[in-house]
């Protein structure tokens, strides 16, 4: 009797800590979508907040990076603020620092408010893939960041399953490098010629070289699926 009172309590822990992620998630999306604080996510407003902050500004840049993934903001947003703000290089290392922190803050959310009422429903029919995410939880991560899975729904499901979170962690940290490099390089590119006002320099090597890794990047997925399924790629 104790046992199954116990069971119970545990059992409605769980649906209360899954409605709490529920209402959360539906939250974070309406404060974007449905109030005006999308009307700050401007590089102009984010530059003169940066400018408040002296010498702690990429450290903020970085929270505020994280803080957007939990919330849903586009990380293409967010990205291309931080290479306009910081240039390719530096914006890549606090873009890519501010996505990781935002990807483990979302994941561990998902894993204590989610997890026990997801084990929960799962049946003997997906188990199975249950399992087999923590057996290959690196190659399944780094498998779904270089086909460009939507960032945060993936980072808030994977602490839904079982994944290691070291899997997960350095799965994600190897994923998202080429992409994050590859869009802010073409973004920083493109900023670096609109400040000059050298229009002309649009068909310099560097410009091409940036606009054909984003172009290459674009076809990823389509690549690592093909290999995926043993078929070489189109000629």
């Amino acid at each position: 009797m104790e046992k199954t009172t116990e069971t119970k309590k545990t059992q409605k822990q769980a649906v209360v800590k899954a409605v709490i992620l529920v209402a959360f998630i539906v939250s974070a999306i309406s404060l974007i979508k449905l109030t005006s604080l999308k009307d700050f996510l401007t590089v102009d407003q984010l530059d003169q907040l940066l400018q408040t902050t002296g010498h702690w500004a990429p450290a903020v840049f970085m929270a505020i990076y994280a803080l957007g993934v939990c919330l849903f903001i586009p990380g293409t947003v967010l990205g291309a603020m931080g290479a306009v703000l910081f240039g390719a290089y530096w914006g890549f290392v606090y873009v890519w620092a501010g996505a990781m922190a935002g990807a483990v803050l979302a994941f561990f959310i998902g894993r204590y408010l989610g997890r026990e009422f997801a084990a929960s429903l799962i049946g003997e029919k997906f188990k199975k893939y249950d399992d087999a995410i923590e057996r290959n939880g690196f190659a399944t991560v780094l498998y779904l960041r270089l086909v460009y899975f939507p960032f945060t729904p993936m980072n808030f499901g994977m602490g839904l399953t079982k994944v290691r979170f070291q899997d997960y962690i350095i799965g994600t940290g190897l994923g998202i490098s080429v992409g994050t490099f590859i869009y802010l390089f073409f973004i920083g590119t493109l900023k670096d010629v609109w400040a000059s006002g050298n229009w002309g320099a649009l068909a310099s090597p560097k410009v091409f070289f940036s606009v054909s890794l984003f172009v290459f990047s674009l076809f990823i997925p389509r690549i690592i699926n093909r290999i995926k399924s043993g078929t070489p790629p189109a000629q």
